[in-house]
């Protein structure tokens, strides 16, 4: 069962939907089980999917290196296709791993939050190749670990690391305590970057008009999809600039009850669920009916 969003607006189950020709899923919480896997069943609607002619793109805060994995169980490694990375900070090419897009963090911007995170009792990490570095070990260390598989290294000097320039910044903490942070971001630096929370305890800093929904665009306008055939699909804020763009986006059940609000519809089953797998194969495989698009 799919759950109409019930702050989405009325529409007439007998129009006509247009079809979906891209679907752009998010992987962790979304596409991924918690024990970070696709399942079977999954991995073989999506396919099916694909060989209708429906163009499929990751889209993660993850970088590259910890996508290329599930790209390559759903065999986007054998035809012309995306990967949207670092929530949007980077494009590549799925089937050659070629960079085709990436924007980075403004210098002074990033030296601020870090300058301000640091003042403020918070660690500060960064992802770039297959490590992750951090301005100090903390207790979320071990999970960004487990997920994303990547060697950790403490830097003396994390901010001529981050002068240099980087693509995002993570400031990892209790949930409660990020808020008031993210706020007196939002004061000092708020039109010089993009803020918002992944993951409840992980506020990210990005380059100012950088999102999935702006690299979602971008993919599109280069496969020549129009946004009402875009459908795409996620469980957190940073999903969220997606969702609002496409003409179908879509919130998980196990997702953020902020960023259902901002759904057209609510899937009927949890990531541990195979719930994209019930949504593809009901509304792009099957006959069920969708919202017009946005």
């Amino acid at each position: 069962m799919l759950l109409k969003n019930p702050g989405a607006r009325v529409y007439d189950y007998y129009m006509k939907p247009v079809p979906v020709r891209l679907l752009a899923l998010d992987l962790d919480d979304t596409l991924l089980r918690s024990d970070l896997t696709i399942s079977f069943y999954t991995r073989n609607i999506i396919k099916k999917a694909i060989k209708t002619g429906v163009g499929v793109v990751l889209a993660s805060g993850r970088i590259p290196q910890a996508m290329e994995k599930f790209s390559g169980q759903l065999g986007l490694h054998k035809r012309p296709g995306y990967l949207i990375c670092d929530n949007g900070a980077l494009i590549q090419e799925s089937h050659t791993g070629k960079l085709v897009f990436e924007a980075r963090l403004p210098p002074d911007a990033a030296l601020i939050a870090y300058d301000l995170a640091s003042a403020e009792g918070f660690p500060v990490q960064i992802y770039e190749g297959a490590i992750l570095y951090v301005s100090r070990k903390n207790e979320f260390d071990d999970y960004a670990q487990k997920l994303i598989g990547l060697r950790q290294v403490v830097l003396e000097d994390f901010r001529a690391k981050i002068r240099d320039g980087c693509y995002r910044l993570l400031i990892p903490g209790d949930p409660m305590i990020l808020r008031p942070l993210e706020d007196l971001f939002r004061s000092y630096i708020g039109d010089d970057v993009t803020l918002f929370t992944s993951k409840p305890y992980f506020l990210e800093i990005l380059p100012p008009g950088i999102d999935k929904g702006t690299s979602l665009a971008k993919v599109a306008e280069a496969v020549g999809v129009k946004r009402e055939e875009v459908m795409a699909v996620g469980d957190s804020m940073n999903d969220e600039a997606m969702i609002r763009w496409a003409g179908y986006g879509v919130a998980m059940l196990n997702g953020d009850e902020r960023l259902k609000e901002s759904a057209c519809l609510v899937t009927g089953r949890t990531n541990d669920d195979d719930g994209i797998a019930d949504l593809v194969e009901r509304f792009i495989l099957g006959t069920e009916p969708l919202p017009p698009p946005r």
